[in-house]
């Protein structure tokens, strides 16, 4: 069931599958909205109950006109579905959204499943050169510019015209001007891995963006416990690059968290 959720001065596109049993929230990736979970939410949804969100400003939900925090609105629509225990599957900026969210209320996240994730705190994960670049293109108008260095940077492990990656990339950009301003970024959270005590996975893709290879690398260390899956068929687009090694990893953390 597709409905809105009100979040703090804003409002976030939701979908609800329904069902009995611990459900499965999906954080979508800064470089995608929620269709990127489209290759594996269908299976997910023939067993299990599936609940995902376009953030602020991506996809179905609109653009922020106040400061927001990405925990918070994780909480409001844990809150509206009335969701009192869940499996939180992030990827890249979601995988941060869930980790910030099992940190605010452990007893609320039965298990994590960290897809190529971001992650608050980490000291070396932005390339201020990159950056500079998109600011670039971005003040230029050039969203083709942008779209080939998105695919570049975040796509290397697609095959021209890799269509699909292009769709979510092309769909995602505009969000990353239109947050800008307005989302404030929640506590630090990497030096606080340690405290993670719940089942947790992390898949990272070998063919992803070099420093997001080595933040995963040392996130994996730090969760206790943690599994870490590494794919050389993947970058920063694992929902993609690998559905069917997704799907089995969400249901095996998922069987630890039942």
């Amino acid at each position: 069931m597709e409905t809105t959720v009100r979040v703090k001065d804003g409002e976030v596109w939701a979908d609800d599958t329904g069902g009995d049993g611990l459900p499965l929230v999906l954080l979508h990736p800064g470089v995608a909205d929620s269709r990127a979970w489209e290759p594996i939410a269908p299976a997910l949804a023939e067993r299990h109950r599936i609940i995902r969100y376009d953030a602020r400003g991506f996809g179905r939900s609109p653009d922020p006109t106040a400061a927001y925090s990405q925990a918070e609105d994780l909480r409001a629509v844990l809150d509206h579905f009335d969701v009192r225990r869940a499996v939180l599957v992030g990827s890249s900026m979601g995988g941060a959204t869930a980790i910030n969210g099992a940190l605010n209320e452990p007893d609320r996240v039965a298990a994590l499943v960290l897809l190529v994730p971001g992650v608050t705190g980490y000291p070396d994960l932005e390339e201020p050169e990159l950056t500079a670049r998109i600011g670039e293109l971005a003040e230029a108008g050039d969203m083709d510019g942008l779209l080939a260095l998105s695919l570049r940077t975040w796509a290397a492990a697609g095959t021209p015209p890799d269509t699909e990656a292009a769709t979510l990339l092309r769909a995602a950009i505009p969000a990353w001007f239109t947050t800008y301003g307005h989302q404030t970024e929640d506590p630090p959270a990497f030096p606080r891995l340690g405290e993670l005590s719940m089942p947790c996975a992390l898949l990272l893709g070998e063919q992803d963006y070099p420093r997001t290879v080595r933040c995963n690398e040392a996130m994996a260390a730090a969760i206790p416990g943690c599994h870490l899956v590494r794919r050389p068929d993947c970058d920063h687009l694992p929902t993609l690059r690998a559905p069917e090694a997704v799907r089995e990893l969400v249901l095996e953390v998922y069987a630890q968290a039942v």
